[in-house]
């Protein structure tokens, strides 16, 4: 089993920054890929970013394509979602993913609220 807790999660201004963490424990971190889904209020959950077990693929959905920014730190075993020039559509409760490879999901955090104010 994989036990996952994100943090960093709050209120910003629209345009403003935000970083996510999500650090993992029950399985070694660096044989994981990790990935970030969101639910905004009253929708499906949708894919944020993956990346994978040691950095070199990610990807990414086309709404946050140049704004947000997935990385990892596997000395740290902490996965980081950066939200730049967030926009209000990016409200939303931000989930952290594990899985054995990029596009497997097996495991799901609590998640994190993410609320932008215009």
């Amino acid at each position: 089993q994989v036990q996952l807790v994100e943090s960093g999660g709050g209120l910003v201004q629209a345009g403003g920054s935000l970083r996510l963490s999500c650090a993992p424990s029950g399985r070694s971190f660096s044989s994981l890929a990790m990935g970030w889904f969101r639910q905004p209020p009253g929708k499906e959950r949708e894919f944020v970013a993956s990346i994978s077990w040691n950095g070199d693929i990610t990807d990414y959905a086309d709404s946050v394509k140049g704004r947000f920014t997935i990385s990892r730190d596997n000395a740290k075993n902490t996965v980081y979602l950066h939200l730049n020039s967030v926009k209000a559509e990016d409200t939303a409760v931000y989930i952290c993913t594990a899985g054995a490879r990029v596009g497997v999901h097996a495991y799901w955090g609590q998640g994190t609220q993410v609320t932008v104010s215009s």
